[in-house]
């Protein structure tokens, strides 16, 4: 497929996805944490590595615009803020379709949220069978004896699995051609829950080309930890991050450390708000992803940080962990300080950050002690923090 075509990724994740959260979540199953990361993210994040991809663009649900922003945010220029899906996924994809007429893509892929191992291979192969085919669905060959039962309880027969293949996503398209089969199909049905079937339905041909078996899509809580063990099957590597932070006492009545607001008689001073366990956490994880610091990113100079909370920094160098199709594997902070006494506030610390990186408070460690009253920590002038963060990235 030549470089010039526009290419569009739309990726659809407006639904609640109960089954996989379970009963005791409270965020729809794309914005789960899977491995630190939380699972659109992962999925935005494999659109974004193919640079053949022009636009991406996820459509989420009508009230999902603030669990978005916080759990999938990417500098890159090739995102487009997100769109409002409707009550069926037929309907979010039409949605999404419509969407990007202004941009009017040559191709478009569509591919569901909850897909976020989607391996390269897959991306471009559907890419490159849309150079002879008008539609292209990814799919892996059945490879179990499938067996025909009309009541669920007795055998009516065995299938041919020769001619049975599982279709995944992305389902690849020419953008004109699909636009125009949903939207005549959205006057006779909303029940299609697979786009090639509209294609199908539409006259198109549709072509096959090489799906995955770690293209699983995730929906129920034992998913997550299937998701998990093909990830750590892939060519990753290890790397670590180092950082330190110094922060002088001024006058005030709190002290900002880890996102948790610690009732002292001093605060710190800084341009932001000073929060040094946020700012070296942030610093731990730029240095694992060999990007610069805290100041590269967010200058102490630019008004715009004046004041603001640690939590934005920590939040966007895990996004840019996740956006290298990484994961957090642990942080481990030190607070050295003579006051505020710090052990009371460990756990809510540990959780603070937690949610901040997306990742499971059991991956935070927070630690604290004094400087056996020596030097400016032990005239209580003020504070210093060490961390250091533990990264998986993929190899090479």
């Amino acid at each position: 497929m030549a470089a010039e075509k526009g290419i569009a990724a739309l990726i659809v994740a407006a639904g609640r996805g109960e089954r996989a959260g379970g009963a005791a979540s409270a965020l729809p199953k794309q914005y789960l944490p899977l491995a630190g990361t939380s699972v659109l993210a992962r999925t935005v994040a494999a659109f974004l590595a193919d640079g053949r991809i022009n636009h991406v663009l996820a459509v989420i649900g009508a009230d999902h615009a603030a669990i978005y922003a916080e759990h999938v945010r990417f500098d890159d220029p090739r995102l487009l803020p997100p769109v409002s899906g409707g009550a069926t996924r037929q309907l979010s994809v039409l949605a999404g379709l419509e969407a990007l007429e202004e941009i009017g893509p040559d191709l478009v892929l569509i591919h569901d949220g909850a897909r976020p191992l989607v391996p390269v291979f897959v991306i471009d192969g559907v890419i490159d069978g849309l150079a002879a085919a008008d539609a292209v669905l990814p799919a892996t060959q059945v490879i179990d004896t499938i067996k025909r039962s009309s009541d669920g309880r007795t055998v009516g027969g065995t299938e041919d699995r020769t001619q049975l293949f599982a279709a995944q996503t992305p389902q690849g398209f020419r953008y004109r051609p699909i636009l125009a089969a949903h939207r005549r199909v959205q006057a006779l049905t909303d029940g299609y829950t697979d786009d090639t079937a509209i294609a199908e339905w539409a006259g198109i041909d549709v072509a096959l080309s090489e799906g995955s078996f770690d293209n699983i899509k995730i929906t129920l809580p034992g998913d997550f930890a299937r998701a998990e063990q093909i990830l750590g099957a892939r060519g990753m590597e290890t790397r670590v991050g180092s950082g330190m932070d110094i922060h002088r006492f001024v006058a005030g009545d709190t002290v900002m450390l880890g996102g948790v607001a610690i009732p002292h008689s001093a605060r710190l001073e800084g341009h932001s708000d000073a929060d040094a366990v946020l700012h070296v956490l942030t610093d731990a994880l730029l240095g694992a992803l060999a990007e610069g610091d805290i100041g590269t990113h967010f200058p102490p100079g630019d008004a715009t940080w004046q004041g603001a909370a640690s939590a934005t920094f920590l939040g966007f160098a895990a996004k840019r962990v996740a956006a290298r199709a990484g994961r957090i594997v642990g942080l481990d902070v030190t607070v050295v300080a003579e006051q505020p006494k710090i052990g009371p506030h460990v756990m809510a610390m540990r959780q603070s950050i937690a949610t901040i990186a997306g990742i499971d408070v059991s991956r935070v460690s927070v630690k604290a002690t004094t400087s056996e009253r020596m030097g400016f920590v032990g005239r209580r002038e003020g504070l210093m923090t060490f961390a250091t963060a533990t990264i998986e990235v993929p190899g090479g």
